[in-house]
């Protein structure tokens, strides 16, 4: 099984080497591991995003900005069964790919998540809340967001048109394509996410935001104007 890693990128000079090296870790079980390609999507950074990202190994691919955007162009620039989708300020977790060939295996799973995590250990009350928030959605709804490490089959997300193009939240439309195709793996893995967007803007209130924007999805709301009222 061959699995593409798409790291949509817009100025993570800082980030996105840590998020390149999570994708080669060796696998525990070396003799399951699956080929395992990691394609950086730049969306135009004006930083060193791109020069890092080459340095370390990975293929970079050159897009407009914007998420959806940058997504299915990496889709278009590989040739693998599987596509992973991984933000630039997440880690992906050691055996990883043997635990997304294992998941797999099941003709009826159409593709899946890994666990939320923020990095490192120390956290306060409002980040643990995120955390556990996160896990009861996923628990109750089956709806991870893109920060958990979305992977999909290829033929799946030909099937179902590729990444929809809208200006937010396409992550959900993807979960929710999937799921109308077959059943989604929630793997206990943690894919660990930097908390920056947390901290910046405070976690209950970004938490807020988020579960703001999911009540638009549900809505069907007009994207444009909900990614107006959820960046501004």
């Amino acid at each position: 099984m061959k699995i593409a890693v798409v790291i949509p990128a817009l100025d993570e000079a800082g980030q996105i080497e840590a998020a390149i090296a999570s994708v080669r870790v060796p696998d525990p079980a070396p003799s399951v591991t699956p080929s395992v390609d990691a394609v950086v999507v730049d969306g135009g950074s004006r930083d060193d995003t791109v020069a890092r990202a080459r340095a370390v190994g990975a293929r970079v691919v050159e897009a407009d900005a914007g998420r959806a955007v940058q997504l299915q162009s990496g889709v278009d620039a590989t040739e693998s069964d599987v596509v992973l989708f991984l933000h630039a300020d997440t880690r992906l977790p050691g055996g990883f790919a043997a635990a997304v060939e294992a998941a797999l295996g099941d003709p009826a799973v159409v593709g899946g998540a890994f666990r939320f995590a923020f990095e490192g250990e120390a956290h306060g009350w409002r980040l643990r809340l995120v955390e556990w928030g996160a896990r009861w959605r996923v628990r109750l709804f089956s709806l991870p967001y893109g920060d958990q490490g979305l992977f999909v089959r290829r033929s799946v997300l030909e099937a179902i048109g590729g990444i929809a193009q809208v200006p937010i939240m396409e992550d959900l439309d993807l979960v929710s394509a999937m799921r109308r195709r077959g059943r989604l793996a929630l793997l206990p893995l943690p894919a660990r996410t930097s908390p920056r967007r947390y901290e910046r803007a405070g976690p209950l209130w970004t938490m807020a935001l988020h579960w703001f924007a999911a009540a638009c999805w549900l809505l069907d709301l007009d994207r444009a104007r909900v990614a107006a009222w959820v960046r501004g």
